[in-house]
């Protein structure tokens, strides 16, 4: 067994409040894992069992470098190898903007754990407004792309991501909300960049 110490593992504040949200020993699903920082915090923190989903080659090498199990697979693709309610928790942390197929990622989510924790940005921040009053498409921390090479496709607002999680059957019980690294409590829809939420699997019956 190798000696040398491992560097704690610093989270950014969204995923530290997405490992707050998750009870201790619970079975955790990532989708679009990266490097398995958050799985590989939440299994030395609070003894989870986490199965990653990634399909980048080299955020598959670096989570399995971490020792977090993990299946490279699209995720447009569907959760189909996981049976109903299998886990506990499962979280898709900035990558709902990015999917194809919006309402069946959450579907899927609500279909194999019985809670669901989303993060995405914030189109509703202010200063996107203004930029499109100035006839420009928004580039800001969150959203850093340009027009003609972002990956996001479905941007939304906190707003409308209840009024789908409501139309769904999703249950939202708790939600974040960041600037940067600090939280936001006072109008959140207009002063965030980044919303974090949890919600509840309408087919999760509780003991």
């Amino acid at each position: 067994m190798s000696s040398a110490v491992q560097k704690p593992i610093s989270l950014r504040q969204d995923l530290q409040r997405i490992a707050q949200w998750i009870e201790p020993g619970s079975r955790v699903l990532d989708l679009g894992c990266s490097d398995g920082e958050l799985l590989a915090y939440l299994r030395d923190h609070k003894h989870t069992d986490g199965t990653g989903v990634e399909l980048d080659d080299y955020s598959v090498i670096a989570s399995v470098k971490r020792g977090v199990p993990v299946i490279q697979q699209n995720l447009e693709e569907g959760l189909a190898l996981f049976a109903d309610q299998h886990f506990d928790t499962v979280v898709l942390s900035k990558t709902l903007q990015s999917m194809l197929h919006t309402e069946h990622i959450l579907r899927e989510m609500a279909r194999v754990a019985h809670y669901g924790i989303v993060s995405f940005p914030n189109f509703g921040y202010w200063p996107h407004g203004w930029a499109i009053l100035r006839g420009r498409m928004p580039v800001t921390g969150e959203m850093p792309y340009q027009w003609y090479d972002t990956p996001n496709i479905h941007l939304c607002t906190l707003k409308d991501f209840q009024d789908l999680a409501a139309s769904l059957g999703l249950r939202i019980t708790h939600r974040a909300a960041f600037n940067d690294k600090a939280e936001v409590s006072f109008m959140p829809g207009w002063r965030s960049t980044l919303a974090v939420y949890r919600f509840e699997s309408p087919y999760f019956k509780a003991a």
